[in-house]
């Protein structure tokens, strides 16, 4: 009797591996993907980008020097393209910082017109040219990015500290729009 149960466990756990076996050979395909670039078609000749400095079109300053920094991170860290000068591009990046927007998103008990906690928004519009025919437009499209902060007796801090957060947020997603089409 021992000797039957022995062998039954010997049998189901056969039957486990191979059971296993199968399940991650027909899950091998990985659903669809594959090795290699995702950029859109229309892009697949593009493999070197410039990213000229961004226009700023708010009151804040040096905000366009954050913003030029956080694409170049971003397209560095992405790897669909690499950074050059104007005089290697394929293409080139112009984007343009148009608003930041402050937002209540949380207020103290005791009065509702006083912030506990503000929501900043990042407004990028962008443009993808041809490094050789500046008119020809690859591709653009506009990216928001946010952040929440707490208000603090160091307000001003606190609100620097944001701003290059949501810049990034932003800077992502412009280049998500020209590294993967969306």
């Amino acid at each position: 009797m021992f000797d039957q149960q022995r062998s039954d466990s010997r049998v189901s756990l056969l039957l486990g591996l191979v059971a296993a076996t199968a399940i991650s050979l027909s899950c091998s395909n990985c659903a669809g993907y594959k090795w290699g670039d995702a950029k859109p078609k229309h892009l697949s000749t593009v493999h070197n980008l410039n990213v000229a400095m961004v226009e700023n079109d708010t009151q804040i300053p040096r905000a366009a020097a954050l913003a030029t920094n956080c694409l170049i991170d971003a397209i560095t860290r992405d790897g669909t393209y690499r950074v050059s000068r104007i005089d290697t591009a394929d293409a080139c990046l112009l984007t343009t910082l148009k608003k930041i927007e402050h937002r209540q998103a949380r207020s103290t008990r005791e009065d509702i017109l006083r912030s506990e906690e503000l929501e900043m928004a990042a407004h990028l519009n962008w443009s993808l040219v041809d490094a050789r025919n500046p008119t020809k437009v690859l591709a653009s499209g506009t990216s928001r990015g946010s952040t929440r902060f707490f208000v603090d007796p160091n307000l001003q801090t606190a609100n620097q500290t944001a701003l290059g957060d949501a810049i990034k947020r932003a800077a992502e997603g412009v280049i998500a729009g020209v590294s993967e089409g969306f």
